[in-house]
């Protein structure tokens, strides 16, 4: 199979890593790509987002199957216009990607469809936002959610009346629905899960590490390490999850008339009055990606194949023992405004270690920072605290002028007494 690769991140890279693997792939392209993946296929430069340019680089490359890593391009319609012209599309329709795309459409999707989630109210301007807040009580409704993408960004929990109000006017200064609330608390994990646009293989279950600094403390980012499995997420949860999440999910995108094909991912917290669903996203989580793939034992390819053409069998889904720790290396002033143009040092290669590039690029043969996240440390091992340990250990090893990064990815796996993720 020829196979078109859309996006530039670790996530992407991630892929191409896992669909090089398939003794079903034929030729591999990457639009556009970043340095690590031009090792894996051809990289193309064309913009993500760039709809019409894409569909012409399917056709013209003979592409079998289009696979869409970021949202921005499921929000631009890239699986309807593939569809127009016969191109399969391991991602959903625009229509069915509102599931990620707006908050408001979801929220309530979830709330008809009878999927356990939070509280929450909706606004189309901030004085009306502003003036809930101060009739019922900034402590119950401090979770202030823009209601379009934002890149990861666009959740704040506010800690006092003051922040609230001052994420009211940060998140609606560009105009747009605002979502309002109720804090949850608990373990959250990410849980994503392969669709055919009925039925769902649910991945192992993992945890993102969202904030910049150790504790979640700092900004929030588009993910500063995962891993994965999470270890108080066992079968008998994750069928609980399926038949009470993903099941109702599939079935009322079905009855609107956009059955969801891809991957569909339920960021869930798990409270002491059971499992809430967060949100949704309508793609592979970044950098959850990075530590479910090297453990995947069964061909991606032909799961995602399968998928597009209505086929799944979830019992083709298998997994390798052990774990994975994806430690993120962020650029310097991340995310506020990232440094660019730094040079990366080369680095040995370690076993049980897999770097997935992020923000790179070569100038004049030689690797530098292009963007906020850097690359993906990924180490692999028997249990949590050997995969820790051979990521960590890989990481100390990659040197970049303001080299960010958590030094507590997956300590919670160990030791549940550290404190992650656990307000939403």
């Amino acid at each position: 199979m020829n196979v078109l690769l859309i996006g530039s991140g670790g996530r992407e890279h991630a892929l191409a890593w896992k669909l090089r693997q398939s003794p079903l792939l034929a030729h591999l392209t990457i639009a556009p790509g970043n340095p690590g993946t031009a090792q894996l296929g051809r990289n193309v430069p064309v913009a993500v987002d760039d709809v019409p340019a894409l569909v012409a680089l399917a056709r013209h490359s003979q592409i079998d199957l289009v696979v869409v890593g970021p949202e921005v391009a499921l929000a631009a319609g890239i699986a309807d216009a593939l569809a127009a012209v016969g191109i399969a599309c391991f991602g959903p329709t625009q229509a069915a990607a509102r599931i990620e795309t707006s908050k408001a459409w979801s929220k309530t999707l979830m709330q008809q469809a009878g999927v356990p989630t939070g509280p929450f109210q909706v606004f189309a301007d901030v004085a009306a936002a502003h003036a809930w807040v101060e009739r019922e009580g900034w402590e119950q409704w401090r979770v202030v959610k823009y209601d379009g993408l934002a890149a990861g960004k666009g959740v704040i929990v506010a800690q006092s009346a003051d922040e609230v109000h001052a994420a009211i006017d940060m998140l609606g200064k560009d105009g747009g629905n605002l979502l309002l609330e109720q804090p949850l608390e608990g373990e959250e994990i990410s849980l994503l899960a392969l669709c055919d646009g009925e039925r769902a293989a649910l991945l192992l279950p993992a945890q993102d590490h969202k904030r910049l600094l150790d504790g979640d403390h700092g900004p929030n980012t588009g993910g500063m390490g995962a891993y994965a499995p999470h270890p108080r997420c066992g079968p008998a949860l994750l069928a609980d999850l399926h038949r009470r999440v993903f099941v109702p999910t599939l079935q009322a995108l079905r009855d609107a008339g956009t059955p969801f094909v891809g991957v569909l991912y339920a960021g869930v917290m798990l409270t002491a009055d059971g499992p809430q669903v967060l949100e949704f996203n309508a793609r592979w989580g970044d950098p959850e990606t990075q530590a479910l793939l090297p453990l995947l034992q069964s061909d991606l390819l032909g799961l995602m194949h399968r998928c597009t053409q209505g086929r799944l069998d979830p019992t083709m889904v298998r997994w390798q023992p052990g774990a994975a720790c994806c430690v993120v290396l962020a650029a310097a002033d991340y995310p506020a405004a990232p440094r660019r143009g730094d040079a990366i040092a080369p680095w040995e290669h370690t076993p049980n270690v897999t770097i997935f590039h992020a923000g790179t690029a070569l100038v004049n043969g030689a690797l530098v920072t292009a963007g906020g996240r850097i690359l993906n440390v990924v180490g692999r091992g028997a249990d949590m605290r050997q995969a820790r340990t051979r990521a960590y250990a890989a990481a100390a090893a990659i040197d970049f002028p303001g080299k960010q990064m958590r030094t507590d990815i997956g300590a919670r796996a160990i030791d549940p007494r550290m404190h992650t993720d656990g307000h939403r």
